[in-house]
């Protein structure tokens, strides 16, 4: 069963309606004792990383966060949590994966932020991504990117540049995108986690 975890930076709604819509079986994490109660855990947020590493920080969970060994999927600014520094207020963050979150550059033709559907490209195969088209569409709503990295870039996508749509190291996973917002494709993804 997947736990959520709850520090008050996630939007909790979209995500449970749609495990509730997959029949995909999930609970509430809200205090340390609650990670022994599942097998696999969801770090959701929105809104600003530095702020989001600030309440995760307050809950006490990041030591046990950086210890799991159980499947763990962060998305959107949960993936950014991930990643070592972000240009968001020059944010320390979980230093997960050694990868820095960097803001996009507005230009006449690239307006910041990244909004809407855009496509995907799977770079390393895996059961994150198992039935999922390579070049399928996903939505983004991002203000920031994760650089690319031939090592821990599981996907990835263009917009004013080429960043890191999904990343991968060990049993962390992370996904910019929102896959609770992104039709079957999305919902592919949430069951394929709910297997890894």
């Amino acid at each position: 069963m997947i736990g959520i975890i709850t520090y008050g930076a996630g939007n909790i709604f979209s995500l449970t309606a749609a495990l509730n819509r997959l029949n995909i079986p999930y609970g509430m994490i809200a205090n340390a004792a609650d990670f022994e109660l599942y097998d696999r855990y969801i770090i959701p947020g929105v809104g600003h990383a530095g702020t989001a590493m600030n309440k995760l920080i307050d809950t006490g969970f990041v030591p046990i966060i950086k210890a799991l060994t159980k499947p763990t999927l962060g998305i959107c600014v949960g993936m950014q949590l991930l990643t070592t520094f972000s240009e968001e207020g020059n944010s320390n963050l979980l230093s997960i994966v050694p990868l820095k979150t960097i803001k996009f550059t507005n230009t006449q033709m690239f307006k910041v932020p990244h909004t809407g559907w855009n496509r995907v490209f799977v770079d390393k195969d895996n059961q994150l991504f198992k039935n999922i088209l390579v070049g399928s569409h996903f939505y983004f709503v991002h203000s920031y990117f994760i650089e690319l990295s031939n090592n821990f870039t599981l996907a990835s996508t263009k917009y004013s540049n080429t960043f890191s749509a999904a990343i991968w190291q060990n049993n962390f996973y992370g996904v910019q995108f929102h896959p609770e917002k992104s039709g079957v494709h999305g919902e592919t993804l949430l069951i394929n986690f709910s297997k890894i």
